[in-house]
């Protein structure tokens, strides 16, 4: 009878996930629906792309090479801000930039030293956008880009297009991920599934909800709405600093977050351990570094995840089939992120074990908090900053 009862509640528990929490699975919200694209003669707004760059020479010449490449008909510039590197990141930037020709459109700064209370790339997105007012003609949009981020030619404009027509404040992108070494595909599709689950796009963009995130690779900003919102200080402790940027301005006007395959992200997750301290560097700040959060997550994924396959291998009759229904379920939802990955839909019967190792990574994030090493990044710890209020 308990058995019976724990089935019927992971069966219920997917339903809804499948039928009534936005449609999220789907991965419907794309750049490629067409919205707000124009022809219009029309003048084009200013902008201005900031990043936040920290030893990031591998991978930063291709960021600028794509951003200088991009067919905008307006006036565009690109501010890196070298956030304390040692791998000669700006050298590698000036000469993506002199490779085009386009030395005008890039300023390079040194990032000044980290003040309390900040985190590294927030404090160095603050300066970007500091540059940005600054400038002759300061720009209408921020575009908040990271470092291992390329772009098609025609993304901005389209992004652009997209906040004019629609009236946003944040025009976010969550971009494609790498996915190629045998620990991308296991974890990368998973980790936009429940993103997705987390945030679900469409109630992102309802202005009726208050549901609110983005995508930090790939961010347009209203200028004068971000500083309105009290700018970048206004999140300056958060590790998840995407979707507390999307909280804060969604109280300013609409957002809008979608998927794309025309972003890409260059950095490589060749092993597991480097899916690992990605996940694990802002997990329980995720839960706001509450134990009882914690406790919750793990049961919460124990029972959505890994219930269903111990019904299918340990139960019998009625138990037994509603777990191999749920398993089959959760196997079909992750299908639409798969195809968006090029993977095959069986990847989707492993689930359950990615979920938990998953629910290890997050594990593993607390423990690191209380170490006082949580939220590592390039061997700086941010541990605790969110109690430096």
């Amino acid at each position: 009878m308990v058995i019976d009862l724990i089935a019927s509640m992971v069966l219920v528990i997917w339903l809804y996930l499948i039928a009534a929490r936005g449609g999220f699975w789907l991965a419907a919200e794309r750049d490629d629906d067409g919205a707000g694209r124009s022809t219009a003669d029309a003048p084009w707004p200013a902008v201005a792309a900031v990043i936040p760059a920290r030893d990031e020479a591998a991978c930063v010449g291709d960021t600028i090479a794509s951003l200088l490449r991009q067919t905008y008909p307006g006036t565009f510039r690109v501010i890196l801000v070298d956030d304390g590197s040692r791998d000669g990141t700006a050298q590698v930037a000036h000469d993506a930039a002199a490779a085009r020709g386009a030395t005008d459109c890039l300023t390079v700064v040194p990032g000044l030293p980290l003040p309390a209370g900040w985190t590294g790339k927030l404090w160095a997105q603050a300066q970007g956008v500091e540059l940005a007012d600054a400038l002759k003609e300061p720009p209408d949009y921020v575009l908040f880009t990271d470092a291992d981020i390329v772009y098609g030619p025609d993304v901005l404009t389209d992004l652009v297009a997209r906040a004019r027509a629609g009236g946003l404040v944040l025009t976010s992108l969550m971009v494609k991920l790498r996915c190629f070494s045998f620990a991308e595909r296991l974890f990368v599709p998973a980790f936009i599934f429940f993103f997705q689950m987390l945030y679900p796009f469409a109630w992102v963009n309802d202005p009726r909800r208050a549901t609110a995130a983005a995508a930090g690779g790939c961010m347009l900003v209203r200028r004068e709405t971000l500083r309105a919102a009290g700018g970048m200080a206004a999140i300056r402790t958060a590790l998840i600093d995407d979707c507390a940027l999307g909280k804060n301005l969604k109280q300013h006007g609409p957002i809008w977050l979608g998927l794309t395959e025309r972003v890409h992200s260059i950095r490589d997750y060749p092993k597991i351990g480097d899916i690992r301290r990605m996940v694990a560097r802002s997990a329980y700040a995720q839960l706001h570094y509450s134990p009882l959060l914690l406790i919750g997550t793990v049961i919460g994924l124990m029972l959505t995840y890994l219930a269903p396959v111990a019904l299918t291998v340990f139960a019998d009759g009625f138990a037994q089939y509603l777990g191999l229904v749920t398993w089959l379920m959760m196997t079909f939802a992750l299908r639409p992120t798969l195809r968006l990955y090029g993977l095959s839909a069986l990847w989707g019967l492993v689930l359950p074990a990615i979920a938990a190792a998953y629910m290890a990574f997050t594990l593993d994030s607390a423990y690191q908090h209380a170490r006082g090493r949580g939220g590592m990044w390039k061997g700086r710890a941010q541990a605790n900053i969110s109690e430096l209020r």
